[in-house]
C-alpha cells in the first residue's frame, strides 16, 4: 500500500473520532430477534433502550482472551476491584474475604451483585467461594456468538435486582462442520502470556435435517508477570509523595517494650526524643543494601506513623512485590442438541460447564512478635543482634522483640479451583401463527475450594519456634537459614484445603409474547412470563483457620436456600404511527425477605426518518446475598486503648470510655439488613442523517437507597448517631458491652452520567471500506453518603479506596478492508483524576507530588487476511506505544499497585497477538 493512502487512512482516524466496540451492521434485511431487555421478538433497530453489542470477531481482533479483557471493552463498567489482581489482594472495608479467584463485572460501579450476568437469556449460579454473582471466568468464550450489554438498569424482564444493568452472554446455537481455533498474547517485557485453544462442532441443519447437535471446548492459560518484572511497579518514590508506609521488613526491626532489649522506649546521645523502634541497618544507613528494603521515609508519614516509631527503621516495599497477573487456566465447553420438532416447534437441551485453577501469590506473612505470645528472640541466641554499641540503654540480657517479614516461609500462595456447571432443557416456538412461546428448566452449581500451598503456618508452633532462636529474623534473604531453622518452619506450616463453598440455582422460566391485536398506530404486542428459582449457598472452612496465621477466610455458613417467585408482563404500545411505549411489571417474592413490584416504563418517538428520540424510567430491588444476611458471625476484639467518642466526651479520662481494654465485637452476616431500593432513568436519542453515520446519547441517573456496604467496628464506633443499633451497651453502667459491625445498611448513593455512541462507514479509494466506532461513558457525579443525615459526598475525579469514578471513558476502533485483507485500529482512553494525599492528606506534600493522576491510553492496530481457504489469520499488537501505567501515589493498602493502579491500567505493555481459525468443512 502507498504510502499517500496509508495517510490518507490514518487521518481518517481522527475524523472518525474515538471509538465504539460495536461493528456496523451489513445491507442485509434484518430479522426479527430477541433483543436483552424485552421478551417480545422485534427488528434489533426498534428497540427503545440502549443495548451495547460486541461480536467475537471484535474480541479475536483485539486480543481478547478472557471475559474479565472483555469488561475494560465496555466503558459503562465500573474502574473499580473486581478484578483478579485487586480482588485477591485488596483489604479495604468493602472487600471481600472470600473473593480471591474470581473476577466479576460492575456496570456503573454499582458493585457485581448490582449487575446481572445471563448465559442465553438465562441466570447462572454466583462463584461458589462468596456466592455474590457470578464468575466471569466460567463464561465458555468458546461458544460465545456476541455479547449484549444493557445499560438501563434494573429489567423487570430479568430481575430487578439488575440495578446497574444486563451483560448477556450470547452463545451459539447451532453450528454445523469443526472449527478449531489458537489464539497467542505475548508480552515484550515478559510474563504475563496469555493462550488459548478452542474447537466448535456441529453437525445438522434445524431447517432440511430438523437436528442440530453441537459442541466447543476451550482451553486458556495466563501466565503469571511479577511486579519485578516491571520497572514501574516502585513504591519507593518518596520525592513524588509514594513510599511504603511499613517497618515489616525482610531484614526484622526491633520494637521497644517493657522487659524487652530496648526496654519500653530508648534515646540517642543529645536527642531528647524517646524512640519505639529501630533496625541495625537503619542505624547503619544501610536499609537499601537489601533489595526491596530502604531507609523509612518518617518526613513523608509523620502524622499517619509517629517519627518515635520510623526515624531509625527501615521500610519494605511489599507494593512492589505483588504478583500483577495471576497464574490462571480455564477450561470451559458448552453442548447443545437441538430438535426441530416442526416448522414452529423446537425442543433443545444444553450443558454449560467451566473448570478454572489459579494461584494467588502475596508477599509472605508479617509478623509483630511479643513477649506475651512466647516468640521473642532470647537472649543469648546465636543470632542475637546486639544494639548496645548504637543505643547506650539497651539491655542485651533482655530478649529482643521484633517486626519482620517472615521470607523464609515463603510467598502466601492460595490455589483456587473452582466447577461451574448448567443444565437445562426447554422449548421454544410459535403458536397460532403469531404467539411466540418459551419455556426451560435449569439447573446450576458452583463448587470453589482454596487449598493453601505455601507460605501458611499454624500459629502456636510458628510462634514456638520463633521463641526457641533458631529461626535469624536479623538475616537478609541473599544470606539464606541454616538448615536447621529450614527444618523447623517447615514443620510449622499447613498445606492443604483451607475452605470450600457451593452456591446452587434451580430455574423454571416460561413466557408467551406476541400480538394481541391490531391498533391504528400498529399492533400492540405483549408478553407474560414466570421466573420461579431456589437458590442456595454454603460456606466452610476444612480446617480451624484461627489456628492458622493469617489465614484468609469467613466463619462457616450452613446452606441455607430460598425460594423467588416472580411474575412479569410486558406490552408494546404504539401510540401513534412515531410513538411507541415499552410497559412493564414484575413482582418477585423473596422467601426469607419479602415481596416486591417494580415498573418499567420506556418509550421510543422518532419524528422523523433520522432521529428517534428513547427513555426509560424503572425501580429496582437487590436483595442481600446470603453472604451478606447469613455469613457466620466471627467474635473478634480490637487491640486496647479503644475510644468510645460518646461516652468518653461524656467521661472524659475514664479508661471504661476513653481507652477500653479489648473491646469485643462481631463481625459476618447480618440478618437484619434491608434490601436495596432504586430508581433509575434514561433520556437520550439516536440520530441517523445517513445511512453510513448515526450517533447515540444517553442520559442516565440512578439514586439508591439503603446501600449494603461492610464496615469495621472503628467506623461504627466512631458514627454511633448514625448507627445506634449496632452499639451494644451494659444496662448498669453504659459502657459497651459489644459492637456489631460487617454488613450493613448504609445511606445510599446517587449517580449520573450519559453514554455516547458513535459509528460510521463509507467507501476509499481503489473499493477499500472503512468503519469506524465510539462506546463512551462521561459520568457527571457519583455522590456517597455514607450514613444517614450525613452530607453526600462527590466521588467523580477523585481517589477512592474501592471504585475509581473516572469523567470520561471510552473504546474506539477504526477499520479498514478490502478483499482478504483487514485492518483494525483500536484506542482505549482512561481519564486522570485526583490522585491520594501522602501523610494521609495532613501537612504539605514533597515538591515532586503531582496531585493529579495522568490520564491513560492505549492503541492496538491487528491485520486479518482470510485469503488461505477455510483459514482466517489475525496478527495484532496491543498497546502499540507501550504506554506504561500512569504514576500514583497510593500506598498500596486497601488498593493492589505500587506506583500504578490495576484499576485502570493493563501492566502487561506492548504485547504481540496471532489468532488462527481453520473450518474443516
Amino acid at each position: 500500500m502507498r504510502l499517500k493512502k496509508l495517510a490518507y487512512m490514518i487521518a481518517l482516524i481522527g475524523a472518525a473520532a474515538p471509538a465504539v466496540a460495536q461493528q456496523v451492521q451489513s445491507d442485509k434485511p434484518i430479522a426479527r430477534v430477541e433483543i436483552t431487555g424485552s421478551s417480545i421478538k422485534r427488528i434489533a433497530t426498534e428497540g427503545a433502550l440502549p443495548v451495547q453489542t460486541i461480536t467475537l470477531d471484535q474480541l479475536d481482533k483485539q486480543g481478547v482472551t478472557n471475559a474479565e479483557q472483555l469488561m475494560r471493552l465496555i466503558s459503562a463498567n465500573g474502574t473499580g476491584a473486581d478484578n483478579m489482581t485487586s480482588g485477591n489482594n485488596v483489604f479495604g472495608a468493602d472487600a471481600d474475604r472470600v473473593s480471591g479467584g474470581g473476577s466479576f463485572a460492575s456496570l456503573r460501579g454499582l458493585g457485581p451483585t448490582g449487575t446481572l450476568v445471563l448465559i442465553n437469556g438465562r441466570r447462572i449460579s454466583g462463584y461458589g467461594l462468596s456466592g455474590k454473582a457470578v464468575d466471569l471466568n466460567t463464561v465458555p468464550l468458546a461458544a460465545v456468538a456476541r455479547v449484549e450489554i444493557l445499560k438501563d438498569g434494573a429489567s423487570a424482564i430479568y430481575g430487578t435486582d439488575a440495578v446497574g444493568g444486563v451483560i448477556n452472554f450470547i452463545l451459539k446455537t447451532d453450528f454445523e462442520g469443526v472449527q478449531a481455533n489458537a489464539s497467542g498474547n505475548w508480552t515484550q517485557h515478559g510474563g504475563g502470556a496469555t493462550r488459548r485453544l478452542q474447537i466448535v462442532a456441529g453437525h445438522g441443519n434445524l431447517d432440511t435435517d430438523r437436528f442440530n447437535i453441537m459442541a466447543a471446548i476451550g482451553y486458556d492459560r495466563d501466565n503469571e508477570l511479577d511486579s519485578h518484572q516491571r520497572s514501574f511497579a516502585n513504591g519507593f518514590q518518596p520525592a513524588r509523595g509514594l513510599s511504603p508506609d511499613t517497618t515489616g521488613t525482610p531484614v526484622a526491626n526491633q520494637l521497644a517494650g517493657a522487659g524487652t532489649a530496648l526496654g519500653a522506649n530508648y534515646q540517642l546521645p543529645g536527642d531528647p526524643n524517646k524512640y519505639l523502634q529501630a533496625g541495625l541497618l537503619s542505624l547503619q544507613g544501610k536499609c537499601d543494601s537489601v533489595p526491596g528494603m530502604m531507609q523509612y521515609a518518617t518526613a513523608l508519614w509523620k502524622d499517619v506513623t509517629s517519627p518515635l516509631r520510623s526515624t531509625h527503621s527501615c521500610a519494605y516495599d511489599y507494593g512492589g512485590d505483588y504478583v500483577m497477573q495471576l497464574p490462571t487456566e480455564r477450561t470451559n465447553g458448552v453442548a447443545r442438541a437441538t430438535f426441530q420438532i416442526d416448522p414452529n416447534h423446537r425442543v433443545f437441551a444444553e450443558a454449560v460447564g467451566a473448570h478454572t485453577t489459579s494461584l494467588a501469590i502475596l508477599t509472605p506473612t508479617q509478623i509483630s512478635t511479643s513477649l506475651a505470645n512466647g516468640n521473642a528472640y532470647p537472649a543469648g541466641g546465636p543470632y542475637y543482634q546486639d544494639l548496645s554499641p548504637y543505643i547506650a540503654s539497651f539491655d542485651k540480657t533482655k530478649p529482643i522483640i521484633y517486626k519482620w517479614r517472615a521470607w523464609p516461609l515463603g510467598n502466601r500462595t492460595q490455589n483456587y479451583t473452582t466447577d461451574t456447571v448448567r443444565l437445562m432443557t426447554g422449548a421454544e416456538g410459535t403458536f397460532a401463527g403469531k404467539w411466540d412461546y418459551k419455556i426451560d428448566l435449569s439447573h446450576s452449581e458452583s463448587h470453589t475450594k482454596t487449598d493453601l500451598v505455601d507460605g501458611y503456618a499454624y500459629t502456636s508452633a510458628l510462634y514456638q519456634v520463633l521463641g526457641s532462636g533458631v529461626v535469624n529474623p536479623f538475616a537478609a534473604p541473599s544470606q539464606g537459614q541454616s538448615a536447621a531453622a529450614m527444618q523447623a518452619l517447615e514443620a510449622t506450616k499447613f498445606y492443604g484445603r483451607l475452605q470450600h463453598g457451593k452456591t446452587t440455582l434451580t430455574q423454571f422460566n416460561a413466557s408467551v409474547s406476541g400480538e394481541i391485536w391490531q391498533l391504528p398506530a400498529g399492533p400492540l404486542q405483549g408478553a407474560i412470563g414466570t421466573d420461579l428459582r431456589r437458590e442456595g449457598y454454603g460456606f466452610a472452612q476444612d480446617v480451624d483457620a484461627t489456628k492458622i496465621l493469617l489465614a484468609p477466610g469467613n466463619a462457616n455458613q450452613d446452606t441455607v436456600n430460598r425460594n423467588i417467585k416472580a411474575i412479569y408482563t410486558e406490552l408494546v404500545v404504539p401510540v401513534m404511527k412515531n410513538l411507541e411505549l415499552q410497559l412493564a411489571l414484575r413482582r418477585d417474592d423473596y422467601s426469607l425477605i419479602g415481596a416486591t413490584t417494580n415498573p418499567k416504563i420506556a418509550f421510543s418517538y422518532r419524528p422523523t426518518s433520522w432521529l428517534m428520540l428513547r427513555g426509560s424510567a424503572n425501580k429496582g430491588f437487590l436483595a442481600p446475598s446470603f453472604a451478606q444476611l447469613y455469613s457466620g458471625r466471627l467474635s473478634q476484639e480490637l487491640p486496647n486503648g479503644v475510644n468510645d467518642p460518646v461516652g468518653c466526651a461524656a467521661h472524659p479520662g475514664d479508661p471504661r470510655f476513653c481507652a477500653i481494654e479489648r473491646l469485643p465485637y462481631f463481625s459476618g452476616g447480618n440478618p437484619g439488613l434491608r434490601p436495596e431500593t432504586s430508581k433509575q432513568g434514561t433520556l437520550g436519542f439516536i440520530v441517523e442523517p445517513s445511512k453510513n453515520f448515526s450517533a447515540s446519547v444517553d442520559y442516565w441517573a440512578i439514586n439508591i437507597k439503603d446501600r449494603i456496604l461492610n464496615r469495621t467496628p472503628q467506623v461504627v464506633l466512631a458514627n454511633e448517631a448514625s448507627l445506634p443499633e449496632y452499639i451494644h451497651r451494659n444496662p448498669s453502667d453504659g459502657t459497651i458491652a459489644y459492637v456489631d459491625a460487617g454488613w450493613i445498611n448504609a445511606s445510599g448513593l446517587k449517580t449520573r452520567g450519559a453514554d455516547v455512541g458513535l459509528r460510521g462507514r463509507g467507501n476509499l479509494p481503489d473499493g477499500w471500506r472503512w468503519n469506524a466506532t465510539l462506546d463512551g461513558t462521561w459520568t457527571q457525579s457519583y455522590q456517597f453518603a455514607e450514613f444517614e443525615g450525613q452530607p453526600y459526598v462527590e466521588y467523580v475525579g477523585n481517589f477512592y479506596t474501592r471504585d475509581l469514578y473516572l469523567r470520561w471513558k471510552h473504546n474506539a476502533t477504526f477499520s479498514v478492508n478490502k478483499g482478504p485483507w483487514g485492518f483494525l485500529l483500536s484506542n482505549l482512553y482512561r481519564d486522570g483524576y485526583a490522585d491520594e494525599l501522602p501523610n494521609g492528606g495532613k501537612g504539605t506534600p514533597p515538591a515532586g507530588f503531582n496531585p493529579r493522576v495522568a490520564s491513560y491510553t492505549t492503541w492496538g492496530l491487528s491485520t486479518t487476511y482470510t485469503g488461505i481457504k477455510n483459514t482466517t489469520v489475525t496478527v495484532g499488537i496491543q498497546n502499540l506505544f507501550d504506554r506504561e501505567p500512569p504514576f500514583t501515589a497510593h500506598n498500596v493498602d486497601e488498593v493492589v499497585g505500587a506506583g500504578w493502579d490495576p484499576r485502570v491500567a493493563d501492566p502487561r505493555g506492548r504485547s504481540l497477538s496471532f489468532d488462527v481459525k481453520y473450518r474443516f468443512f
